[in-house]
């Protein structure tokens, strides 16, 4: 029988049921910080709320001195959409006979912050003299438009010269089991929309129209077909996708007067966004179209080499897994590329990605004590006395 109320669980999946248990939609929190608030400042946590817009955030801190190690997350979920296709409720979390923990957020990513919270918990019953410091960064505007969350913090903390070394996200990397995969890095997303203006008419009078799709397919073809960079030994060559095409009125009979291109350039280090747009341009003038671009910078680039954090995180899989994991720099973007701007060095870490966004997310309920124990073991690597030491900044 599916197991449905947290009695009797470890305490990183009874945080866990909490936690899914709260129709925490983008960009709603529900309650889910005050949840993890109450438990950091239990811990002796420093815990500032920092609403931006309609998004609820919060930055928290124990210690005085020395490095400042980070837990990003957010507490918000993608809709679940029509709650009759799941098998359990989405919002009522359960473990099924498979020893699968099944509901909205499992994954992504409210496992990973019951995770962190009962590490910490752990790690500060241990060692409450702790070298350096902990932190968590979270938001409630992840899986929307990313704009009042993550970032809106990372500028508060920039402006006041908050200092940040170290970050955890726990985004869900492992691919096939926990902690195969850690992501240091992640690429740069620059987004357009294409306008190409040209003459409505009827298609029976060429001659009196100037129809842009078909002036713009070239131009199109030749952007597809563009060699924009080899990518290198972190990053994979960057790469050009047309997302959507409009044009049209609805009728058969009428030439369009203008269509619009949705488009992505995911990129590497080898280019900049600022390349990126000049040759774009460039090659749309070469075939004489009458355009505007609309452009979208979603995030930089950036890349965490081996080093502090790294070497931390990958004795603390180890340690739990007894297997080594690979970094990689593929998949989407995550408020890593926030965080990043401030110098720090930034790692992905979490459970299972195959069923995020799905119908029916679920994770191995034990890989989420694993995790914890994953995290407690990086915390143990960074701050014990022995191993503690400044960052290369």
């Amino acid at each position: 029988m599916p197991i449905t109320e947290p009695e009797g669980l470890s305490p990183t999946l009874a945080l866990a049921f909490d936690l899914i248990g709260r129709a925490s939609v983008t960009p709603d929190d529900e309650g889910c910080q005050t949840i993890m608030i109450e438990r950091l400042e239990a811990l002796g946590f420093h815990v500032e709320r920092l609403p931006f817009g309609d998004v609820e955030n919060f930055w928290a801190v124990r210690g005085h001195h020395g490095p400042v190690l980070a837990f990003a997350g957010h507490t918000d979920v993608v809709p679940s959409g029509p709650h009759t296709s799941w098998e359990f409720p989405p919002f009522s979390p359960c473990i099924d006979d498979d020893g699968m923990l099944c509901g909205r957020g499992a994954s992504d990513m409210k496992g990973s912050l019951a995770a962190m919270i009962t590490a910490v918990e752990r790690f500060v019953g241990h060692t409450p003299d702790h070298d350096g410091r902990i932190a968590f960064l979270i938001t409630a505007d992840e899986e929307g438009p990313a704009i009042d969350g993550t970032r809106a913090v990372v500028e508060h903390l920039r402006e006041r010269n908050e200092r940040l070394d170290y970050c955890i996200v726990g985004e869900p990397s492992s691919t096939a089991t926990l902690g195969d995969v850690i992501k240091n890095g992640r690429r740069g997303s620059l987004g357009g929309v294409l306008h190409v203006k040209g003459i409505q008419g009827h298609v029976a009078y060429p001659h009196l129209a100037r129809n842009p799709i078909h002036q713009a397919l070239p131009a199109l073809e030749a952007l597809t077909r563009e060699h924009w960079d080899a990518g290198n030994d972190f990053f994979p060559a960057t790469s050009f996708q047309i997302s959507n095409f409009r044009a049209g009125t609805g009728a058969t009979n009428v030439v369009p007067g203008e269509i619009e291109v949705v488009f992505n350039f995911r990129y590497s280090t080898e280019v900049t966004h600022e390349a990126l747009k000049a040759r774009t341009e460039a090659i749309l003038e070469r075939f004489g179209l009458e355009f505007h671009i609309d452009w979208t910078l979603n995030g930089e680039p950036f890349l965490t080499a081996e080093g502090a954090l790294v070497d931390a995180v990958m004795t603390g899989v180890e340690a739990i897994t007894k297997q080594r994991p690979a970094l990689s720099t593929s998949g989407g973007t995550s408020d890593g590329r926030f965080i990043a701007t401030l110098g720090a060095q930034v790692v992905e870490l979490g459970p299972l990605n195959d069923t995020i966004h799905k119908v029916n997310e679920r994770v191995r309920a034990a890989d989420l004590d694993e995790l914890s124990r994953i995290y407690e073991a990086t915390l143990q690597a960074l701050f014990t006395e022995e191993n503690g030491r400044e960052p290369t900044r």
